[in-house]
């Protein structure tokens, strides 16, 4: 009898254990998915799809904008091809700041200041004639040696963009 609930009590502690265990690997896996959820940008976190087309601003994380108007709203688009049509619908409200994702590094860079390239061999965003944003001229030069294209300045790729869209 004796010998039967210690066996019986062996049992349930490796049970326990092994419950205690897959657990631990069950939370770890959780652990593991919030810790990507709190590695994406928090301006995709905020806004997760393009708020025009829908699209997963995280998978065009290199060529996703975000628009800021005056009041502090912010509006998430995944393109300068979404961000013309934003711009367009909000016409005569005041615009704070427009970023634009870097398309090496994917970080959100002034779109203003930023060194734009147009065309060139990687297909674009929402649009037939590509728009990239780099935040660093060597970065713009670098992909044009590479994939083609012409170095433009903001008011330029947002002009094509909205006439593209009218197309």
């Amino acid at each position: 009898m004796k010998i039967h609930l210690l066996c019986t009590g062996i049992m349930a502690g490796i049970t326990l254990a092994a419950g205690i265990v897959a657990g631990a690997e069950q939370h770890g896996g959780h652990q593991h998915a919030l810790a990507a959820e709190a590695a994406a940008p928090a301006d995709v976190a905020l806004h997760s799809a393009c708020a025009h087309c829908g699209m997963s601003r995280a998978k065009f994380a290199h060529s996703r904008m975000l628009v800021t108007y005056a009041d502090g709203k912010t509006v998430g688009v995944c393109s300068i091809h979404c961000a013309a049509i934003e711009l367009k619908s909000r016409k005569g409200e005041g615009v704070a700041s427009l970023q634009v994702g870097d398309y090496g590094t994917k970080a959100l860079i002034d779109a203003t200041k930023a060194f734009w390239v147009i065309g060139g061999d990687q297909r674009g965003v929402m649009t037939k004639t590509p728009k990239w944003a780099f935040a660093e001229k060597q970065a713009a030069e670098a992909f044009i040696g590479k994939h083609g294209g012409k170095r433009a300045a903001y008011g330029e790729a947002l002009d094509l963009a909205e006439k593209d869209g009218t197309k």
